[in-house]
């Protein structure tokens, strides 16, 4: 069966409705770029970089308040210290290999200073999990011209996903795994907002795999689709990125990261001991001029209000990494280790089983 997203399967998870592109594009301004590598010769390259580009404007200029939650902390998120400091998102965040953090987070320095006047510093924002697996990871295939790439691809709109990007050699719950999106409209009284994630999967055991509730993962066992671990891998992880349009302050931030675990929890995520777990959330309903001189006049959402922004982002992280599962294509890679698609005509057979309206 051609890949195809969650809802075009007839399978929707949640109750709130989505935005016009169900994709972290949602939120107006948000742009995501990718480059891909896939070749055989002369090492094994099954990777690439994501770069999520926050606002229209360039975010040195116009910051962002954000809030960064660690479920469990065997990963690398760069800038993060700075972020708990001051609340402020400053820079792209990009999205890549365990081994290759250095040169996204170097690039980002040198594309920032590209185009900045002034002479100052930088924090980039860059996020790792680990593709040893399907990738020769030692080869350190991504350069600066790569991740330039990424940045000049970077649109709005419908976004690739599954094995693209820094998604590229990835594995989820047995699966492959990879880039993944969704959306989530919220009414509240002071407005109505979005709230869009964007997620790296590559965490989970194929037992707790759940779609909806459904244990999908047991249903489809080894049997149909075999295992792809000749070995254990070292470690798991997901990056997970929030973003809303909502005028939330950096504590409200955090608290909306948090929320994640919400999402990944419902798919069958527990945070493992290998696994990098990390999230970050931002928010553009406030402007943040870099080097004000006056104090800002901002607005705040209500605590109150929160509960239904809190339900969006646990919907939209969930659907985010079930649209990574059934875009990503099955991949033979390093060592010519396989990783199996999760079988759409099976998902669906199962959901059947358990519900009667697919």
């Amino acid at each position: 069966m051609e890949r195809k997203r969650l809802r075009d399967l007839g399978i929707t998870v949640g109750r709130m409705p989505t935005g016009a592109y169900n994709a972290i594009t949602d939120v107006k301004g948000v742009r995501v770029g990718h480059c891909t590598l896939i070749y055989d010769e002369p090492r094994v390259a099954r990777t690439g970089v994501t770069i999520i580009m926050p606002r229209e404007e360039a975010i040195w200029d116009n910051q962002a308040f954000a809030g960064f939650h660690v479920l469990n902390g065997n990963g690398d998120f760069t800038g993060t210290h700075w972020l708990e400091e001051s609340g402020l998102l400053t820079s792209p965040i990009g999205i890549t290999n365990t081994h290759q953090v250095g040169i996204v987070r170097d690039t980002l320095v040198a594309y920032e200073f590209s185009h900045r006047k002034d002479e100052y510093f930088a924090l980039p924002m860059v996020a790792e999990t680990y593709d040893g697996w399907l990738n020769d990871i030692n080869a350190f295939h991504l350069k600066a011209e790569h991740v330039y790439e990424a940045i000049e691809n970077a649109s709005g709109g419908v976004i690739p996903e599954g094995s693209v990007g820094g998604g590229t050699g990835m594995i989820c719950h047995d699966f492959k795994g990879g880039i993944g999106t969704a959306s989530r409209l919220v009414a509240t009284d002071s407005g109505t907002f979005t709230v869009g994630a964007l997620v790296q999967t590559n965490y989970g055991d194929r037992d707790l795999f759940r779609v909806d509730g459904v244990p999908v993962g047991r249903e489809i066992g080894y049997a149909r689709v075999p295992d792809p671990w000749a070995e254990p891998p070292p470690g798991g992880s997901i990056i997970v990125i929030l973003a809303t349009d909502a005028p939330l302050l950096p504590t409200q931030c955090k608290r909306l990261a948090q929320r994640a675990t919400i999402g990944l929890a419902r798919v069958g995520c527990v945070g493992h001991n290998g696994s990098g777990d990390l999230f970050l959330a931002f928010a553009t309903g406030n402007d943040i001029r870099a080097g004000q001189k006056i104090p800002y006049e901002l607005k705040m959402l209500p605590h109150v209000q929160m509960n239904a922004m809190f339900e969006a982002a646990a919907e939209a992280v969930e659907e985010s990494v079930l649209n990574a599962l059934t875009a990503a294509e099955t991949m033979i890679g390093y060592k010519e280790r396989m990783v199996h698609a999760l079988p759409l005509d099976e998902l669906q057979a199962v959901m059947r089983k358990y519900r009667s309206n697919i």
